[in-house]
């Protein structure tokens, strides 16, 4: 472990304190930078950290994702500079950005989410925090990393954008072929008599996120599960992906790009509205009116209660 500067002597008397009443410390909490007075918490200490991951899992099975927890505590200011060297350095946001969900979880005083650190064999009580642990999108834990041997070397304090960068690009997930997700997805379809609806994605789109997050609400997901397979298609992340929705858009480029589409993959209609402009996420009202058109063409089944279920939600959402 790099050397480290001393706490100043208010922490260290209240660490002091701390080891009377509740006993050793791991070695990584006992020295190091302080986050400071004033600091804006980095770690939410008053959620539920199993809902957290469960929330993360969920958001990397549809994205194809790994999930980094990252355990700390807001008093821990190594804790605070790992996470500003994964925001601040472009390359390695990039990566996080592009194949992980990140979730914090507040450790406490080494004694909050034990249970939870048990379950993935998470052994920050041993080796302190910042403390890793990178999980697949089923749950099943692929690495649990200790931190110190990330640190940089010699007198200066922080983290090795190499070795963190390294740690990364070795559990993320290997890419899918975006034409056996879509082949997938007008299968199922077929078997279900339902429509395909295709949209494109990216990471670094806004819009895109704005979109799924509506989609992925209950009373939506509901109703357009009914009439549709969902199906995405990220032309950053896919192998193939903005080659298969050149084939529909014709090359138009932007994301999110709408189709919805018959099982054999013929379009019936896409977000291409009849002022030849592209509606994206639906948010202007001449946007969530052709969206309507969308859906009544695509779905004639689907009722005018529902459809308006949709597009009110839609109106309502507007920035």
């Amino acid at each position: 472990m790099a050397a480290r500067r001393p706490a100043h002597s208010l922490s260290f008397l209240l660490l002091v304190l701390f080891v009377m009443v509740r006993g050793p410390v791991p070695a990584a909490a006992q020295s190091g930078p302080d986050a400071g007075e004033g600091t804006a918490p980095l770690y939410d200490e008053s959620a539920d950290g199993q809902v957290l991951i469960q929330r993360a899992l969920e958001r990397a099975a549809r994205e194809n994702k790994r999930v980094l927890i990252q355990w700390g505590a807001n008093w821990c200011g190594w804790c605070r500079s790992l996470h500003e060297l994964m925001s601040s350095d472009g390359e390695i946001a990039r990566k996080i950005l592009y194949e992980y969900e990140v979730v914090l979880i507040d450790v406490g005083h080494f004694d909050k989410h034990l249970d939870l650190a048990g379950r993935y064999r998470a052994r920050f009580r041993d080796y302190g925090v910042p403390y890793l642990t990178l999980l697949a999108a089923d749950g099943t834990v692929l690495a649990n990393q200790e931190t110190s041997s990330l640190e940089t070397e010699g007198d200066s304090m922080g983290h090795d954008r190499e070795k963190v960068l390294a740690l990364l690009e070795r559990h993320q997930a290997p890419y899918r072929d975006a034409r056996q997700i879509l082949s997938e997805a007008l299968k199922e379809a077929e078997i279900q008599n339902k429509k395909v609806f295709l949209h494109s994605g990216a990471p670094w789109c806004g819009w895109c996120r704005r979109l799924e997050e509506w989609m992925l609400r209950d009373e939506i997901a509901s109703i357009m599960g009914k009439y549709f397979v969902d199906v995405k298609i990220d032309v950053d992340r896919t192998v193939g992906g903005k080659e298969v929705m050149d084939g529909y858009n014709g090359g138009y480029g932007g994301v999110p790009w709408l189709a919805m589409l018959e099982p054999d993959g013929t379009v019936i209609i896409d977000s291409v509205a009849p002022n030849g402009r592209n509606i994206g996420s639906p948010q202007a009202m001449w946007e969530i009116g052709h969206f309507r058109t969308m859906l009544a063409t695509a779905a004639p089944e689907m009722t005018g209660a529902e459809i308006e279920i949709l597009t009110v939600s839609l109106a309502e959402d507007r920035p």
